[in-house]
């Protein structure tokens, strides 16, 4: 029989319940992780998705299949490159590279980025998964929802703004929401939720994509989030492992270096992944951190340490699913080493999938090289796609791995799902001062200049604010400032300030990658909210991302975090400012010297929402 149809015959082995337990050459079988709902399919009522029956199956169980495939097939189960979500035309340059990497290099499955479309991301999706032999694992960053991802998808303000609700059940109605969006268009793992302890002011890259600074609220909040996410179809994704949240580097661009011992990270930075792994997360993401007093080594991410990934994770943590690295493309692995090499020791340090290497086709190479080297054994690499094949069956991609475009909007952005969104940023709102007691709006303050702080690409920073207001009766001026603002427009302010009845400065600064001062706003800004304030102007600021930018205005009379500039967020924050709703959340971080984590004030609503 030819290895191709030698391939496709084994393929059906695996849909049978009585498959034939052949372990040679592959690791004694793991306990087998717990099974998961299927995709939504054809014709089902909305809001109803369909569970599959139970067909547990063991790492062993996919021996007639491993053992069939090539070393380098093998390899490249393992691999998971990075592609756009945007439209493709059937002749386009980079579809055709896409197809390339399933035909030619068999690669394991995606990882998608934006798109613009979900149904152009489904049309993709779907086009490479016909193409492959086996079928693909796609996996997207989907932190903060599907609208972060493709236009229409449901936006949440955060994990942080969940922190601020400290509501499990939230974080639970997160991870449904998204897992019910992310299959209707083909993706089947979410990178999230983000378990990292943020407990460094400074830290440029995980902020608000933290759910806090208290480690056992960190736990349950991801736990959570991981039930609604799994009890949804879709695996979930916990990371950065061993913490990412006591950085002040972003390790999209060097090595952090955490000098903390296994004593503080046994009692701190480990506590939510522990929680993570007891609720039965499907993967773990590594960190690109360096941890000397752990490995030894000062350089050395965690990503590339059997330390951490074998010792730790897999010995002390029990966790048997699959471990994911950060992607291989950051400068904190690529500046140091190459693609080969970086694929292969993170392999060697016990990864199962390696996430966006810079050449695929090397990350592979090196991969087979290392084996028929001898620097690893056949049984170790049969283990890692053993559990990748594994993940592929729960997830009933080997029964159906495609998804009916014409059933998108049946799941996607629905109506009760915003309606999801606008309750939990509601929720989460903070008012951590108030010395002037401006919220809610009254007479002479109900006359508002808003004034946008963001980077020269934000140009949505207030619109919904300031929309949202008008419509509630708000007589409401704008104006908006970038970093390249110069003093004509400062000035502009200064003067509209003076005549207003209230100034809302709304400040927007979020974690983003290679630019670690976007959690701050340009000091030029800072400086104009502390001379107001200094003049005693009735002064508002509100926060549309890092809740430290209280560092930066220390004399901010009255702060409120809405934690995301989504609409959802901007619309709560707008109802609050007129008293259409109250306000409830409490500081799920302390803001040291000024508020302590639990801190905020309440406020009741006074007037009934108009919408």
């Amino acid at each position: 029989m030819k290895h191709s149809a030698k391939l496709a015959a084994l393929l059906g082995l695996v849909t049978l319940a009585a498959c034939v337990h052949r372990a040679r050459g592959v690791v004694p079988p793991e306990p087998a992780m717990p099974e998961l709902p299927e995709m939504p399919a054809v014709g089902v009522e909305p809001g109803v998705l369909p569970v599959a029956a139970p067909r547990p199956l063991r790492a062993g169980d996919y021996a007639p299949l491993v053992e069939d495939m090539s070393l380098r097939e093998k390899a490249a189960q393992l691999v998971m490159p990075r592609i756009p979500g945007d439209y493709w035309a059937n002749d386009d340059a980079a579809a055709r590279q896409a197809l390339a990497l399933v035909t030619d290099e068999h690669v394991g499955g995606f990882v998608v980025g934006t798109a613009s479309s979900p149904y152009d991301l489904a049309f993709k999706l779907n086009m490479l998964q016909r193409a492959s032999r086996l079928p693909l694992l796609i996996a997207a960053d989907l932190e903060s929802g599907p609208g972060m991802r493709f236009r229409g998808g449901t936006a949440f303000s955060g994990n942080m703004a969940l922190g601020a609700t400290g509501s499990p059940a939230d974080a639970y109605a997160v991870g449904r929401i998204i897992a019910r969006e992310a299959r209707a268009v083909g993706i089947q793992m979410d990178f999230a939720p983000v378990v990292d302890v943020n407990n460094n002011p400074a830290n440029p890259i995980i902020n608000t994509r933290s759910f806090g600074e208290d480690p056992a609220a960190v736990g349950r909040m991801g736990a959570a989030f991981i039930g609604g996410l799994r009890d949804n179809g879709v695996l979930a994704t916990a990371k950065h492992f061993p913490g990412h949240g006591d950085t002040g580097t972003d390790s999209h661009i060097a090595v952090p270096v955490i000098f903390s011992g296994l004593a503080r990270l046994d009692s701190v930075e480990l506590v939510p992944f522990r929680s993570a792994v007891a609720a039965g997360v499907d993967a773990v993401m590594s960190a690109h951190i360096a941890l000397p007093n752990v490995t030894g080594d000062s350089a050395l991410p965690a990503t590339l340490s059997p330390m951490v990934l074998d010792t730790i994770l897999r010995g002390q943590l029990g966790f048997r699913g699959l471990i994911v690295t950060d992607a291989l493309n950051m400068g904190a692995v690529v500046s140091r080493y190459g693609a080969a090499q970086a694929a292969v020791l993170a392999f060697k340090a016990g990864a199962d999938i390696l996430l966006m290497p810079t050449d695929v086709h090397g990350a592979v190479d090196g991969i087979v090289e290392a084996v028929q080297r001898g620097e690893v054994t056949p049984a170790r690499l049969d283990s890692s796609v053993a559990r990748v094949l594994e993940a592929k069956e729960r997830l009933g991609l080997f029964r159906r791995r495609v998804v009916d475009p014409a059933q998108i909007p049946r799941y996607v952005g629905t109506s009760e799902d915003q309606a999801a969104a606008d309750s939990i940023a509601q929720q989460s709102l903070v008012l951590a001062r108030d010395d002037s007691g401006l919220v809610p709006l009254q007479g002479a303050h109900r006359r508002v200049l808003l004034v946008a702080v963001g980077d020269e690409g934000n140009t949505y920073t207030g619109v919904t604010l300031a929309a949202e207001l008008r419509r509630q009766g708000v007589s409401v001026q704008t104006a908006r400032l970038y970093p390249a603002s110069g003093p004509a427009s400062y000035d502009s302010v200064r003067t509209a300030a003076a005549q207003a009845g209230v100034t809302i400065i709304v400040a927007s600064a979020h974690p983003v990658a290679f630019q670690p001062s976007a959690v701050e706003i340009p000091d030029s800004a800072a400086a104009l909210e502390e001379q107001l304030a200094a003049r005693h102007l009735p002064l508002i600021v509100v926060s549309t991302g890092s809740p430290y930018l209280i560092n930066q205005m220390p004399s901010a009379p009255t702060y409120l975090l809405a934690w995301s500039g989504s609409d959802a967020a901007e619309r709560a924050a707008a109802d609050a400012l007129v008293g259409a709703i109250g306000v409830t959340g409490r500081l799920p971080v302390a803001l040291p010297p000024y508020f302590p984590l639990g801190g905020g004030l309440s406020r009741a609503p006074v007037v009934a929402a108009s919408r």
